[in-house]
């Protein structure tokens, strides 16, 4: 089944999902879809520890960039040097992103659909993203996780970060993208790069991956 052949491609129902979080619980982690603040904050820390040399500045894509809350944790930290531009499919996150914060290059658009809107930076992340499918079947999830990743990452220089649901947890939702480990990292030794850390030690039921074009950049 294609994800992109139709007026609506079947992933947008992640943003739709997202949006209804953020009419109910408004512009906080919650109405993004996140159960707390402090695990948000958290995975904020674990997406930009992708960046290898802090002591220069960084050109930094945060794909499905929702209201830019990873913004803000950014201007809360003094060790970040970072050129930040953002991406999202709603206009509605879109809309309120860029009314908060008006010096950001904030972009709505479907990269799949339109990958000409995307720039070349020297990280991106992809935080959320690949957490819930909805009511998509695992394997229309899977699709849309490779063509994302694989589109992404020839858009990075020097890396990117996502993250996913993991598999070892006490149970699973169906809901959710739980994805194997093994399929992680077959799919990025033939599609990427060999050069990747999978990081499982963050204290939450999801794991965390860099993906590097080169060792020790």
């Amino acid at each position: 089944m294609s994800i992109t052949q139709s007026d609506a491609p079947i992933y947008r129902q992640i943003t739709t999902c997202t949006e209804s979080y953020f009419e109910r619980e408004g512009d906080t982690p919650l109405g993004m879809g996140w159960p707390n603040v402090a695990d948000a904050v958290r995975r904020y820390e674990v997406m930009l520890d992708v960046i290898r040399d802090r002591s220069r500045q960084v050109r930094l894509l945060d794909f499905g960039c929702g209201t830019g809350h990873l913004y803000q944790y950014i201007q809360s930290q003094n060790n970040l040097k970072i050129e930040y531009h953002g991406i999202d499919l709603s206009p509605k996150f879109i809309d309120t992103a860029s009314a908060r914060h008006p010096e950001i290059n904030f972009t709505c658009g479907d990269v799949l659909l339109h990958p000409e809107i995307l720039q070349t930076y020297d990280y991106i992340i992809i935080n959320g993203v690949f957490t819930s499918r909805v009511e998509m079947s695992y394997d229309v999830m899977l699709n849309f996780w490779q063509q994302t990743v694989k589109l992404l990452f020839n858009k990075a220089s020097h890396g990117l970060a996502f993250n996913a649901m993991s598999k070892h947890v006490d149970w699973e939702r169906d809901d959710l993208f739980h994805l194997p480990l093994d399929t992680v990292a077959a799919f990025l030794c033939r599609e990427l790069s060999r050069h990747f850390i999978i990081r499982n030690d963050y204290g939450l039921y999801e794991f965390a991956t860099y993906v590097y074009h080169q060792s020790g950049i």
